[in-house]
């Protein structure tokens, strides 16, 4: 591996990866790799990453954009592992790699061939990142994983019941578990690049979805369990609060937070009940904390009677945390982000016009730049 040098190249630029994964958790981490340089060459089986056709495509099939989005700046080879021609073409591109990456499960990666010491034969300082479901050693390992099946085993799916009484448990409407997942596992790469350059030693890094999301999500919600014994049950209280919710406007919906306990009594005197704000009451701490479901009560019928912009205008100038609640499709319209160049509108040389997001760090010796393109099925299958 040799990192380039030179003003602005590209950080990871001389960076080799082999990426045999798909859909969200691996192409995530390998689409953060591509971003900062590294050579990115994506294995795809002849009918090609089923997320292709995970949404609605502009022009060509299998361009979804979702597939657009996770995969830019990468090349695509389409291989037949059972393919005796094929299985060379890897294993020669493997010998050669910094980093080999993949979600296929252990057994059946063995069988192909391409199981860690066989791939350590081929090239003995190789990053070997295996993307599972549930780690090594436990009752699960080898389960299948998707993003639904994590957020239910972490007990995730348990959150909006606790937040508005409905007692079925419910998805978060995100792909959530996996791009957490493909986070980590970016992570993991990069610390075992610098690992290799302290030592010259490569390695097989395991990075479990289950573990990884059990991570994230009980950072807060373990909350009482952290104690041996438990002083209080799972679920951060201000999290799980059903009244700590956007509140309505005349003309909308607003995010106000008085984090800091003051500021409950400060928001509803700044929106216009000043006698209900200097109840003596709310000198105490304790008092504030057992009253936010009064308070929280109290703000949203004060905000009620004033427009969006309105509240905005009143938090910000007294240095509330404050936005409008906008709806999706409003998101890319966001002044700030394109201000700083969050979206990069380009042509994609089949797709089109795209809107995509650049990496969203910034590093004040490098600067990102013209972000790449997803490539077709096997659109460099030519390359040598």
């Amino acid at each position: 591996m040799a990192i380039g040098t030179q003003d602005n190249l590209p950080m990871l630029q001389g960076l080799k990866v082999v990426d045999l994964t798909s859909v969200v958790f691996g192409p995530y981490c390998t689409q953060i790799l591509a971003d900062y340089g590294a050579e990115v060459t994506k294995i795809e089986a002849p009918g090609g990453d089923v997320y292709r056709h995970g949404a609605k495509p502009a022009r060509s099939r299998g361009m979804g954009p979702g597939f657009i989005a996770l995969n830019r700046g990468k090349k695509s080879l389409m291989l037949d592992l059972k393919k005796v021609a094929d299985v060379g073409r890897l294993r020669n591109l493997l010998s050669k790699a910094d980093v080999f990456i993949h979600n296929v499960r252990a057994e059946a990666i063995e069988r192909l061939g391409f199981g860690y010491e066989a791939v350590k034969a081929l090239n003995p300082n190789i990053i070997y990142v295996h993307c599972v479901g549930f780690g090594s050693g436990g009752p699960y390992e080898g389960l299948q994983a998707y993003d639904d099946v994590i957020q239910a085993a972490t007990g995730t799916t348990s959150l909006l019941p606790r937040v508005d009484g409905d007692e079925r448990p419910r998805y978060l409407p995100s792909l959530i578990a996996d791009k957490v997942a493909g986070l980590h596992a970016a992570y993991a790469t990069m610390a075992a690049i610098t690992h290799r350059l302290r030592t010259g030693r490569g390695q097989f890094v395991e990075v479990p979805m289950f573990e990884a999301f059990t991570s994230f999500m009980m950072k807060e919600h373990l909350d009482g369990h952290t104690f041996d014994p438990p002083n209080s049950g799972a679920g951060y209280g201000r999290q799980v609060d059903p009244n700590r919710q956007p509140f309505p406007t005349k003309d909308g919906w607003v995010s106000i937070v008085p984090y800091i306990l003051p500021h409950f009594p400060l928001v509803i005197k700044l929106l216009g009940d000043v006698e209900f704000a200097a109840q003596e009451r709310w000198k105490d701490t304790a008092t504030l904390v057992r009253s936010a479901p009064e308070l929280y009560a109290r703000i949203a019928e004060l905000s009620a009677e004033k427009t969006t912009a309105q509240c905005v205008e009143i938090m910000r100038e007294a240095n509330i945390p404050c936005m409008p609640a906008v709806d999706l499709d409003d998101v890319i319209k966001d002044e700030h982000l394109h201000a700083t160049g969050f979206f990069e509108r380009s042509q994609h040389p089949s797709e089109g016009t795209l809107h995509q997001m650049r990496d969203p760090n910034r590093f004040s010796d490098w600067e990102q730049g013209p972000l790449g393109h997803a490539p077709l099925l096997g659109e460099h299958n030519k390359e040598d």
